[in-house]
């Protein structure tokens, strides 16, 4: 499976991105999905999960109602609709993906996917 995320860039404070992410797979629905980033100088991590349904997700903490995870399994693609964005938000953001049995299994954890794309990078800045 190959993962190739896309429309990162550069946006203001209080502005918004949607990134996506496209799957090279026959069938996308067994996989869920996550997104993860990683700031200059900083470890990867979390910011949203996906089961494979889109019955499922979660978000970190930070991400808490500005950030929403959206899935199209038709055309194998997952999204990221960022909202009100903010500095720290700038990274590098990648998508993951992992195929599962279960319904309304996501992980959260990097260890918890097998599959990654190259990353896209956001820059929030005036």
């Amino acid at each position: 499976v190959q993962l190739q995320a896309s429309g990162g860039g550069l946006v203001q404070p209080g502005g918004s991105l949607r990134l996506s992410c496209l799957a090279s797979v026959r069938v996308f629905s067994p996989y869920a999905a996550g997104w993860f980033r990683q700031a200059p100088g900083k470890e990867r991590e979390f910011v949203a999960a996906i089961s494979w349904s889109g019955g499922s997700t979660d978000y970190a903490d930070s991400v808490k109602g500005r950030i929403t995870i959206s899935r199209d399994n038709s055309k194998n693609m997952v999204y990221l609709q960022m909202n009100r964005l903010k500095p720290e938000d700038t990274a590098v953001y990648y998508c993951a993906a992992v195929r599962t049995e279960i319904d309304d299994y996501y992980g959260i954890a990097i260890y918890e996917y097998d599959y990654w794309g190259q990353g896209t990078l956001v820059t929030v800045s005036s």
